[in-house]
């Protein structure tokens, strides 16, 4: 198991979410002194139990500063959120072509708009047909679109990690990610337009992002 994604609510300083693979999404609403699981909705062809409390493989959780009770997720296997703070969960995979992946951001500005970056298959991690495409929705999920101007959309056999995608606060709202090719990609202008920033990092390095603000 691991903790990976740690957010904490910017209007309630003893509101702390975080996720364990292999284990579920789980809140503090006392500043960590006291935790409870927030796994209502998820799904897991794994478990035995289809309304286990625990055992779900969430990959990464994120959420805008202007709206913390809505959480986006990506789960081992689907993409979901929550407007109630975790208390329930629903799918909002839409029209993805797959919906295993690892990282999952919000737009800096534009709580509805979130981006993923589909992974074939959880026994076959490269991105799906062998084409880079980040998917963008505008609408809080469900409605998804393929981003791909600049991104290689032939014989690319790259995966994307959890903590491989970032966002910056400029207005135009960057959006970076890094692959386990060793390339990092940037955006300048919300999904739209990408270019290769580095294209040889040794790919150890590549898998965690970081923006400036």
């Amino acid at each position: 198991m691991a903790v990976h994604t740690i957010l904490l609510d910017p209007t309630n300083p003893n509101r702390i979410y975080v996720a364990i693979s292999a284990a579920g999404a789980f809140r503090s609403d006392d500043a960590g002194m006291t935790w409870k699981p927030i796994n209502h909705g998820l799904k897991s062809k794994y478990l035995p139990d289809p309304n286990a409390e625990v055992g779900y493989c969430v990959h990464r959780l994120a959420l805008h500063p202007s709206r913390p009770d809505t959480v986006f997720m990506q789960l081992h296997w689907n993409v979901m959120r929550t407007d109630d703070a975790g208390e329930n969960w629903n799918l909002i995979s839409g029209n993805l072509p797959t919906d295993f992946g690892f990282p999952i951001d919000v737009h800096a500005h534009e709580p509805n708009t979130v981006y993923v970056v589909p992974i074939t298959s959880d026994s076959e991690h490269y991105v799906h047909e062998g084409k880079l495409r980040v998917y963008r929705s505008r609408t809080g999920g469900n409605d998804w679109e393929p981003l791909t101007n600049g991104l290689p959309q032939k014989d690319c056999y790259v995966n994307v990690l959890r903590d491989a995608m970032a966002v910056d606060q400029l207005d135009s709202c960057g959006i970076y990610f890094g692959t386990s090719g060793g390339q990092v990609y940037c955006s300048p202008d919300s999904g739209d337009h990408w270019k290769a920033i580095v294209r040889d990092l040794p790919p150890v390095v590549a898998v965690e992002v970081q923006t400036l603000p």
